[in-house]
């Protein structure tokens, strides 16, 4: 498990691109990232994905058709998974990939992530934001790819974790590749010292990172993930059921209090938090493994008045911490506040959503797209899995002992072990 140095960047830039002439009609009036994957937007996926794990700003840098790219900003929050905040960035002039960051250059943070509005690269960010704080100096990270041929890509070459040359798509070197190469997939961490390395007009690609490169100021990381270009028209068509298809993931539902944290008796307290052990490592193991992580956990201590909500979330922002520390997240969390005995009148009721009852966990399964029939929940009593059982869902019993070794058992039995 890598220990990072940083936190993953809170903000993500995205570019949405030129005209996308290879897809003809397709983007004669519609930005790239806009055109429909899945009956999606391609834009709402990407954003969707950083959401989830763990992005809170999204900065669209938009030349091409700005204002429907505006109005996709407006209308797409109330329909993520998750609160994230959504910019645009127009472009005075188009000017390229490095153009169009560096006339966003007052609006980023310290460390920023960046994507190609056109491709998805399906990778934990928080390896990428690892890599990119590793070493003194480096501006920044790139996520490789490795491909059977570079087709119509550019190649890098790799040494030692650090990025030593580009060779352009169509470039003199092309021709003499054979077999499996490394590309770039699109997916950078940077830090803001990259400004001073841009030009305004021109491309990233073509003419700061080489640059950079050859300064040893790049750090790469290869990746096996799902990787999806949708700049021609057949990627395009195959991504209308390949994109889905890689979104529809099975999930681990933890309970939390005896889970994921000693059960102390109504922890509602960062103070309070003593992880079992295990837990962030079981965490960052269903994200290796590409599913989802979810938390679906009783909180009759708020009901109770023993701690309040703003201290169940100032409880869950630590975890989260120490979460993110280890490179590991949490995909969505429910929580139920309520109990027919609490003392607070609002929440002294009954509800379906209180374990045992399902309603939490049905609730994360509308919400996402979640392969239910490989996916389970880990409790440590009988009414976390009568709340499975309500939900159709695999309840696993958690006794105490190594979470994650219970946790890699429970993946290799559904064929999900990273």
């Amino acid at each position: 498990m890598p220990t990072l140095t940083a936190p993953l960047p809170r903000q993500a830039a995205i570019l949405c691109g030129g005209l996308g002439s290879r897809l003809g009609p397709l983007t004669a009036q519609c930005p790239k990232p806009l055109l429909p994957v899945g009956d999606t937007p391609f834009l709402s996926v990407l954003i969707a994905e950083l959401a989830r794990q763990g992005i809170e700003r999204v900065l669209l840098l938009a030349a091409f058709e700005a204002d429907r790219i505006e109005d996709f900003a407006r209308d797409l929050p109330g329909r993520l998974p998750r609160p994230v905040g959504i910019e645009v960035a127009r472009e005075a002039r188009p000017a390229g990939t490095s153009g169009a960051l560096w006339q966003a250059r007052d609006r980023l943070e310290d460390r920023f992530l960046m994507l190609n509005g056109d491709s998805w690269f399906d990778i934990l960010l928080a390896d990428l934001a690892a890599a990119q704080a590793a070493r003194p100096g480096l501006l920044g990270a790139l996520a490789l790819r490795r491909v059977p041929e570079a087709d119509r890509y550019g190649t890098v070459r790799l040494e030692d974790g650090l990025l030593r040359a580009f060779e352009p798509r169509g470039g003199a070197g092309r021709g003499a590749k054979t077999g499996p190469v490394l590309i770039n997939g699109g997916v950078y961490c940077f830090s803001r010292g990259i400004v001073d390395h841009l030009v305004e007009d021109g491309s990233l690609e073509a003419e700061v990172l080489p640059r950079l490169a050859a300064d040893g100021r790049l750090a790469g990381i290869e990746r096996a993930g799902f990787f999806l270009d949708i700049g021609v028209p057949g990627d395009f068509e195959a991504a209308q059921s390949l994109v889905p298809a890689q979104r529809r993931r099975p999930a681990i539902v933890f309970d939390r209090d005896g889970v994921l944290n000693l059960d102390h008796g109504h922890v509602g307290h960062p103070d309070r938090l003593d992880w079992t052990e295990g837990a962030i490592a079981a965490v960052r193991r269903v994200n290796e493994a590409g599913w989802y992580a979810f938390v679906a956990t009783n909180q009759a201590g708020i009901a109770k008045g023993y701690y309040s909500e703003a201290d169940y979330l100032a409880l869950r922002a630590q975890m989260y911490r120490d979460l993110a520390a280890a490179g590991a997240h949490i995909d969505d969390e429910r929580h139920c506040p309520t109990h027919p005995d609490g003392t607070v009148p609002a929440l002294a009721v009954s509800s379906d959503r209180r374990k045992p009852g399902p309603g939490m966990l049905l609730e994360l399964k509308a919400r996402w797209p979640v392969d239910w029939s490989r996916s389970a929940m880990i409790g440590d009593k009988d009414s976390d899995m009568r709340a499975a059982a309500a939900a159709g869902l695999d309840g696993i019993l958690f006794t105490g002992g190594n979470l994650d070794l219970l946790v890699e058992q429970v993946l290799q039995s559904r064929g999900g072990a990273p």
